[in-house]
């Protein structure tokens, strides 16, 4: 425990630290998974079930910060300065290390994919393509490890080179901008998209709830994903949001500060909606596209559009934006964690671990093509859906309940200790009432929520 007794550098802004945060929280949970989700689980129905499963983890985002300012300390630390004595909370901490990593190994070569679209968009290449060449080309792009490993590249390359550049004037700086940037973008698009003629049925989609497309789904379905979707948007259980925690000053109440950044994760979510269901139903695409909804579905509605060389591109940025933030923010856990748990300085940890997760990242990228023989649930599976199983389905809810425990038991943390430090300082208060969802509840959620993960995955 190297650095244990050093002091701990602050976020220079609380405004730094809401979209730091936020740029967390935002990223393809938000602007790709959560659009084709919500196509495929019925519209409206859905989003209204998530948006309650949201408030139900909220607790765990304010325990994630609770406890990494009371520490002040990335997680692989954080129970080891907070655990009562003879207890062993400390032997989780490496929870924040691999859920990170595991994280980022395929998230890096997504990410990688919005760039390589914004070059595509910008240089015309999907320009007056018919919508067969367009999943071709697609398809291609996939099917090119010269190209897979070149966007994974450019992504750990940006994402460390921030981090290495400093806490403040790297992460924080580069982040804010990239989300005022983001957000400016979001709302022209979001203009653009209801213009279109036919925009409005995409609306009533989206935002006026048909029990019947609901009931099509499944109910117990859309349940379950807006569950996943929940956990997968905010990034909380492995540490992600406790390191920001610990960089923050004790002068606001974290359930304000949760709240804020839940508003704002929220409101991106739900304008990428706007762009894209108003943008499908004026063009005749089917909004449970799924995955491919971004990559094939929506080139062929900018092809349609007039100036959609120009709205396409705007789109791939805002979409690059959304996914950086959170490759910055997570690839700033690792370096803390290395920081706080080895000693190591924040440039030479930025070097380590880009060479060290490019290499990890490789399988991933590679996965589409020199790996695709790689098929790790059978079918059309491949070693992203194995990557995003181990952390979406396994170390998000497990890390969570891991939290919860610890805050709320008298074993771990205990609650006295938990409401004190959330409660510090000015704004909103944690709502005692909800002290019996926090102890009880929200352990039995998640445990339901990981069985469901498991039956979904291999009993259907």
């Amino acid at each position: 425990m190297a650095n244990e007794d050093q002091p701990r550098k602050k976020l220079g802004s609380r405004l730094g630290f809401l979209l730091l945060s936020a740029g967390c929280a935002v990223g393809l949970g938000n602007v790709w998974r959560f659009p084709f989700i919500t196509g495929q689980y019925g519209g409206a129905v859905f989003v209204g079930f998530y948006l309650l499963f949201l408030l139900a983890v909220m607790p765990v985002l304010v325990m994630e910060f609770a406890v990494g300012r009371a520490s002040n300390r990335n997680l692989g630390l954080a129970f080891h300065r907070l655990e009562p004595a003879g207890t062993k909370w400390h032997s989780f901490g490496w929870i924040s290390l691999a859920g990170s990593y595991i994280l980022m190994m395929f998230y890096a070569t997504v990410t990688g994919w919005f760039l390589l679209y914004c070059w595509y968009m910008a240089s015309g290449q999907l320009a007056g393509l018919a919508p067969d060449a367009v999943a071709s080309f697609f398809s291609g792009m996939l099917g090119r490890a010269d190209m897979q490993v070149l966007g994974m590249t450019m992504t750990v390359v940006l994402g460390f080179g921030v981090c290495a550049i400093g806490l403040r004037r790297g992460v924080e700086r580069t982040v804010k901008i990239m989300m005022l940037g983001l957000f400016a973008l979001l709302v022209v698009l979001v203009v653009r998209s209801l213009m279109l003629p036919g925009a409005m049925e995409g609306v009533r989609f989206y935002l006026v709830p048909d029990f019947a497309r609901a009931q099509e789904a499944g109910l117990w379905n859309v349940c379950s994903a807006a569950m996943n979707q929940a956990f997968f948007t905010l990034s909380i259980g492995i540490g992600s949001m406790a390191v920001f925690g610990s960089y923050l000053q004790k002068t606001r109440s974290l359930t304000g500060e949760a709240t804020v950044i839940i508003g704002l994760d929220t409101f991106v979510a739900i304008m990428a909606g706007l762009v894209i269901f108003p943008a499908c139903y004026a063009f005749g695409v089917k909004p449970g596209a799924g995955p491919g909804l971004i990559f094939i579905s929506l080139p062929n509605v900018f092809n349609a559009m007039a100036g959609g060389q120009m709205w396409g591109t705007l789109f791939f940025i805002f979409m690059a934006f959304a996914a950086l933030s959170t490759v910055i923010a997570v690839f700033e856990n690792i370096i803390s964690y290395s920081q706080d748990v080895w000693g190591i300085p924040r440039r030479r940890a930025a070097v380590l671990h880009m060479l060290l997760m490019w290499i990890c990242a490789l399988p991933c990228a590679l996965g589409f093509n020199e790996l695709s023989f790689i098929k790790p649930f059978g079918g059309d599976s491949c070693i992203l859906d194995l990557e995003d199983f181990i952390v979406s389905n396994n170390l998000l809810p497990l890390g969570s309940l891991l939290l919860a425990l610890f805050c709320c038991w008298r074993r771990g943390w205990g609650w006295e200790g938990f409401i004190a430090e959330v409660d510090s300082g000015t704004g909103m208060k944690f709502p005692r009432w909800m002290r019996f969802w926090a102890t009880w509840g929200l352990p039995v959620f998640i445990v339901v929520l990981f069985i469901v993960g498991y039956v979904d995955k291999f009993c259907k």
